[in-house]
């Protein structure tokens, strides 16, 4: 284990914990077994499926980031990351095995920090293709706040351009 790498990501965090390990533990494995590295751009791209700790030590570690596009927040709440390469095309999908033991917190975070890869993760193929780059899109001043937002998040209500906190739905469907 980087120690210098786990303590930027502990203060970028703000404290240890087992979920920033398993982050952290994480983007160990996508480095060692695809060979990536820090993502200057959005030649790597993560998609998380979960938003807690462990996403910080992805923006840290490979650069991923939700400002650059290329750290994608996909809510499914399991504690699974996905990792892909633009440059070579591969891909991986980090599953956190569940426990078979009972540990205290700080036996946790040790065990996901020292036990082999294969003992805390299950290393599979994504179900879904590489996201897109990210892509800028033209700003729209919303008629009712008067605040802007990207035109794809824009909707037509009454002929006026709302955004979606303006915005009131209607749905009659089930």
């Amino acid at each position: 284990m980087d120690q210098q790498l786990w303590e930027k990501a502990v203060a970028f965090h703000g404290h240890e914990c087992p979920g920033l390990a398993i982050g952290f533990r994480a983007c160990e494995a996508v480095q060692e077994k695809m060979g990536l590295k820090f993502s200057q751009d959005e030649e790597v791209v993560c998609v998380t499926e979960n938003d807690a700790c462990g996403a910080d030590a992805v923006q840290v570690i490979t650069g991923c980031s939700f400002g650059k596009g290329n750290l994608i927040y996909r809510g499914t709440g399991k504690m699974a990351f996905s990792f892909f390469s633009r440059n070579t095309g591969e891909s991986m999908r980090i599953v956190l095995k569940p426990s078979s033991s009972e540990m205290d917190r700080q036996e946790r975070q040790n065990y996901i920090l020292t036990a082999p890869m294969d003992d805390v993760f299950e290393f599979k193929k994504p179900g879904f293709t590489l996201p897109k780059q990210a892509r800028l899109f033209k700003t729209v001043i919303c008629e009712v706040c008067g605040e802007g937002a990207p035109e794809h998040k824009m909707r037509l209500q009454e002929g006026k351009k709302v955004c979606l906190d303006c915005f009131e739905d209607y749905s009659r469907g089930y």
